[in-house]
């Protein structure tokens, strides 16, 4: 059975991109309106004036967060005094026109990775089905495959956009990439071995090509499967799907301390990796069932049946769990301990994050926890979209979370940068994912398990 993209959905997807490159862009124009110190103290007296809680006094009680989550100057950590006397203390309106300028480069990264960890988090779970020869998920491999489509690409733009924004920009995402903050941060200079634009770019290309080259490989013997005699490419594809999962473990845990975890580079977390992990997986295992239920809508995937929806969910709502587990259990030991260097992470998002931060939380856990439980809603296609849609957009606000206040602090707001983004790399990874499913069969006839798959029921 072949698939075509529809002109209907190319349009939507060029619109979406359109849309999206008007609000990046008028992110950027809106925030070079703030051009000096001056400009800031005449913004921030009108917000004082109109109460937004943004204004001097709000300046002068918070200056040390600003500092440490704003530019990093290490405030927050007891040496403003030392940073004072070596001419690199900044004033709070200086602090400001920073974050102003941070917000859309944040705002166009916060895009970026979550959806590249969708189709990172698929290629994942793809290879876990090849190495654990499951039988019940061969009728969903080209869509998943579809999805991974997107992964390259999107792991370019994201790498992109870091180096640029350390390059071109002002470092306005990863502040350790400024060598003037680094001269006067001792802290980050023990950790200059690892934090240095070479590595980090090094580290970068190698972990881009170790999953391209998977992807490349596991779906040439995919699609090489369906009309071969033997099972020779399914051994193939079983054999680097095992040795995939190796170097992903690795590797995701890597770029998710480079490409996440650095933007506060005074912090650290020895759970982040399988954090981050968390939230990619459930957010891609959401978009393959999504994708599924739009094909089977439109009669396209007639070997999908319900409990094919239902073990979707099931991964859903049991990864919801296991992502909540993983967030309790960094937050608690964190909170619990009082550790100045660690806790500060968590007063600053629940200080000015209040709404995205605990929505977040009711969004990935309580939601899937209510809809989910019930093992006969699972099967029910309108329900598991809406319960992915919320997914989707709480992993969408974790992402926030951990980009927006290391680089904006308190001057966040999801507007036309934000929304532009999602727009843009929506729009993106839309086009290419469904011109990927039109590229090869939606069934992989070939595969030794697809007839325990068509007929998987319970």
């Amino acid at each position: 059975m072949e698939y075509t993209i529809s002109n209907r959905l190319k349009m939507a997807s060029i619109v979406l991109i359109i849309l999206g490159l008007i609000g990046v862009s008028y992110g950027f124009w809106d925030s070079h309106h703030y051009k000096t110190v001056d400009d800031v103290k005449v913004l921030l007296a009108e917000e004082a004036h109109h109460g937004d809680g943004h204004g001097e006094a709000h300046g002068a009680d918070h200056g040390g967060t600003h500092a440490t989550a704003g530019h990093h100057e290490a405030d927050a950590h007891g040496e403003s005094d030392e940073h004072a006397e070596e001419g690199h203390h900044m004033s709070h309106e200086e602090h400001v026109l920073h974050q102003i300028h941070n917000r859309p480069w944040a705002a166009l990264y916060v895009g970026a990775f979550f959806f590249f960890m969708i189709a990172l988090g698929v290629l994942a779970f793809y290879a876990i089905q090849y190495a654990s020869q499951a039988g019940w998920s061969p009728v969903l491999f080209r869509v998943m495959e579809a999805i991974t489509a997107y992964m390259f690409p999107g792991a370019v733009i994201v790498l992109l956009i870091a180096v640029a924004s350390g390059t071109i920009g002002h470092y306005n995402i990863f502040t350790w990439m400024d060598p003037e903050v680094v001269e006067h941060d001792k802290l980050i200079q023990g950790k200059s071995g690892w934090l240095n634009m070479t590595s980090f770019v090094i580290r970068g290309v190698i972990f881009i090509s170790g999953w391209a080259l998977y992807r490349h490989f596991s779906r040439k013997f995919s699609i090489a499967q369906d009309n071969a005699d033997d099972n020779k490419n399914f051994k193939k594809n079983f054999r680097i799907s095992a040795g995939f999962l190796v170097f992903y473990i690795y590797t995701e845990s890597m770029m998710s301390w480079d490409w996440i975890m650095s933007v506060d580079p005074h912090w650290f977390s020895t759970l982040f990796g399988w954090y981050v992990f968390a939230s990619m997986f459930v957010s891609g295992i959401t978009v393959i069932a999504l994708i599924t239920i739009y094909l089977k809508s439109k009669g396209l995937l007639e070997f999908v049946n319900d409990s094919h929806i239902h073990d979707l969910a099931k991964f859903m709502f049991g990864i919801s769990i296991f992502w909540t587990y993983l967030w309790f259990s960094q937050f608690m030991l964190i909170w619990y301990s009082n550790i100045p260097e660690e806790v500060t992470y968590f007063m600053t998002r629940i200080e000015y994050y209040k709404l995205p931060f605990f929505g977040m939380l009711a969004m990935n856990f309580i939601f899937p926890l209510l809809v989910l439980m019930n093992s006969d809603y699972k099967r029910i296609p309108w329900f598991v979209v809406m319960a992915g849609i919320i997914i989707l957009c709480g992993h969408y606000l974790d992402v926030f979370n951990m980009i927006m206040p290391a680089t904006v602090v308190d001057r966040w707001f999801i507007g036309a940068p934000e929304l532009g983004a999602v727009c843009l790399f929506g729009g993106l990874f839309l086009f290419i994912v469904f011109r990927a499913l039109g590229k090869a069969p939606l069934l992989a006839k070939g595969n030794p398990m697809i007839k325990e798959s068509e007929h998987f029921h319970y």
